[in-house]
């Protein structure tokens, strides 16, 4: 896995490098898939085989997965600031195509709003696409979220490593072993290496001004850029899903150049559920917008 200097720290990555064929000759529209809270890049491992060919980069977040865990606040914008970095040292002013799961979304779609020139494509899924009200979650949700900001979030996130092993048995249909709950314990092994856990998941549970006004900046880009192709994976039958009905009815309404595809029964870490058909949708999806 390679590794690049961000600012006063450094960022792992996944690099998958395979011919691609397209229009006009030249090389492939780099691919980048961000991944969210509490993950890492491991969560892409079964999602790119099946993209197909094309490059294809999934970085670890700053204080996630094999990333340097500098000593941040872990702030959304502290996110930004590293992942901008991070595309400066490995793909500079060269566009490409976001791919964003959970906060990897939010990131994906405030990237655009401020570097627009950069992004050829979106495709998004379970993403956290809006500043999230109390009205938008399900009582399962705000119950979550009222806890989380509670002291009993530094006991879940911080004390113990409960919340990565709720997500990877409540938020999938079917709960990972523990040999492959594994990757996603091993880069959290102490109270200090899991803040940016508890950071994330109370920016959902209370965001602050400043991210709501992010991603108001965003959204604005999401309903005005109708020359950039966008996809949203949708799936059912989970009450873990941050992407339901009424979600799917906001962004056709606010979402320029979406195409909306469901992809069946999966909870919201659906790349452990559905990782060969959210790979082959946006495959698909690329080849359809000659996006690689």
């Amino acid at each position: 896995m390679p590794e690049v200097a961000v600012l006063d720290s450094t960022m792992h990555f996944t690099e998958v490098r395979s011919a691609a064929i397209r229009s006009g000759g030249g090389g492939s529209t780099p691919v980048v898939f961000l991944h969210g809270n509490p993950s890492s890049s491991h969560c892409w491992r079964n999602v790119l085989p099946a993209v197909g060919p094309g490059t294809l980069l999934a970085p670890d977040l700053i204080g996630m997965g094999g990333s340097g865990k500098p000593d941040v606040a872990y702030t959304f914008a502290d996110h930004a600031r590293y992942l901008d970095s991070w595309f400066d040292a490995v793909l500079g002013d060269e566009p490409a195509v976001l791919v964003g799961h959970d906060w990897g979304g939010a990131l994906a779609i405030d990237r655009a709003a401020r570097f627009p020139e950069r992004v050829r494509g979106a495709a998004l899924f379970e993403a956290v696409l809006r500043p999230v009200r109390p009205e938008h979650l399900s009582p399962q949700a705000r119950a979550r979220s009222e806890l989380i900001a509670s002291p009993q979030g530094e006991v879940m996130f911080l004390d113990e490593d409960t919340a990565i092993r709720q997500a990877y048995s409540f938020g999938v249909m079917n709960p990972l072993a523990d040999g492959d709950l594994l990757p996603y314990l091993a880069p959290y092994p102490s109270r200090q290496s899991r803040r940016p856990l508890l950071a994330w998941a109370r920016q959902l549970a209370q965001p602050p001004t400043e991210l709501v006004e992010r991603l108001e900046r965003a959204g604005s880009w999401l309903a005005a850029s109708v020359d950039v192709p966008k996809l949203l994976l949708t799936f059912e039958d989970s009450p873990t899903l941050l992407i339901d009905e009424r979600a799917i009815t906001w962004a056709r309404e606010h979402l320029a150049s979406v195409e909306v595809e469901n992809l069946g029964p999966a909870g919201h870490h659906a790349t452990e559920d559905r990782p060969t058909e959210i790979g082959r949708a946006i495959g698909s999806w690329l080849d359809r917008h000659t996006l690689r």
